[in-house]
């Protein structure tokens, strides 16, 4: 019979649970591995160094040069890192750029990967990999890149900055928002999507009176699963592509973008997918779903401006056409001006045009 605190998808294992990470030894030698390389930022070193005591004999060593955004340059370095000490797998401990690292490196080497994320993002619920190389930031998804496990232990989210909290919960949502007008969703990605959304509404606000509640911490980083789960399963639209433009070309913080962009994308697409949204209507109140989610994030203090992120008000034209050069699936027709005007709407930190 399962343990209550795993979940089952597709080739990978999930462990919810305070003090999961101590587990890290017996998911190695599950693996059949003995050389486990440990992933982070510069700024999580403790935490990888943490991880590679638990290891013991079975750490090979530690790589703590993650960065933003997966650049390619980083992940070469990690690969001759890999080549040296003979790894035989990876773990990841942080949040999404240490995430990436780990896929980016599974991608090029097919070695697994055990993540324990520290942040909500939920990449690493995904076979996605986002990789930036000469101020351009492209995607792609292969069965390889999908960790074959994933540990979630909310003492590790308790010292997770408020701040931080609120971005990368709301970059979730993210994932969860666009999930309910995808082309290609299904009765079940919405579910989860909605199951995702409504732990980020119900539990986040405990969170942030509270931030070392473990139940309520839980409670996010399961609804962090099941957005992240569901990114993986569906196509993302106008959201996501303003904010990899953003992020690879602008280099842009990944959270603080999606948690400004959303209300705004989310806005625009309820031009034509109002049903599609009721559901964030129906757990966050009001009659559009962008301007709940703006409201949403006011009360949250989370960031609402994109000057705020350094973004100048000259690169706004050039965000624009960087948007809009290739067509995507979007619910909403996507012309540059439209675009021009959310951004500029996002940038002054006005409320998002309905």
């Amino acid at each position: 019979m399962p343990h209550p605190n795993a979940q089952t998808t597709p080739a990978v294992r999930v462990q919810f649970g305070s003090s999961i990470r101590k587990t890290i030894a017996d998911e190695v030698r599950r693996l059949g591995a003995s050389q486990a390389l440990v992933l982070s930022t510069p700024e999580q070193n403790d935490a990888a160094f943490e991880m590679a005591e638990l290891l013991g004999p079975l750490a090979a060593g530690v790589f703590c040069k993650a960065e933003m955004h997966t650049p390619v340059r980083v992940t070469e370095a990690a690969m001759a890192h890999v080549n040296e000490t003979k790894a035989d797998c990876v773990v990841a401990i942080g949040g999404g750029s240490t995430i990436g690292l780990g896929k980016a490196i599974a991608y090029r080497s097919d070695l697994p990967q055990i993540t324990i994320p520290t942040t909500y993002a939920g990449s690493e619920a995904t076979p996605i990999l986002g990789q930036t190389e000469n101020g351009e930031k492209t995607t792609l998804s292969h069965p390889s890149v999908l960790p074959e496990v994933i540990l979630y232990d909310p003492e590790l989210v308790t010292s997770l900055p408020l701040p931080m909290t609120v971005t990368s919960a709301l970059n979730a949502m993210a994932h969860a928002a666009e999930a309910l007008y995808a082309t290609n969703r299904t009765g079940e990605t919405t579910a989860m999507a909605i199951d995702g959304l409504r732990a980020f509404s119900e539990e986040l606000p405990e969170v942030l009176v509270n931030p070392t509640d473990l139940a309520a911490r839980e409670a996010t980083q399961r609804g962090a699963w099941a957005c992240g789960t569901v990114l993986g399963q569906v196509g993302m639209s106008l959201h996501h592509k303003l904010c990899h433009t953003l992020g690879g070309s602008f280099d842009l913080p990944h959270a603080q973008t999606h948690a400004i962009i959303l209300p705004h994308a989310i806005a625009y697409n309820a031009r034509s997918a109002r049903d599609e949204l009721q559901p964030i209507c129906d757990l966050l109140g009001g009659e559009n779903a962008g301007l709940a989610l703006h409201a949403f994030a006011q009360k949250l203090n989370a960031p609402l401006a994109l000057k705020e992120l350094g973004l100048k008000e000259s690169d706004l034209n050039r965000a624009a056409e960087l948007a809009t050069t290739k067509p995507y699936p979007n619910p909403h027709p996507v012309t540059r001006s439209d675009i021009r005007l959310l951004l500029q709407a996002a940038w002054s930190g006005d409320q998002p045009i309905p």
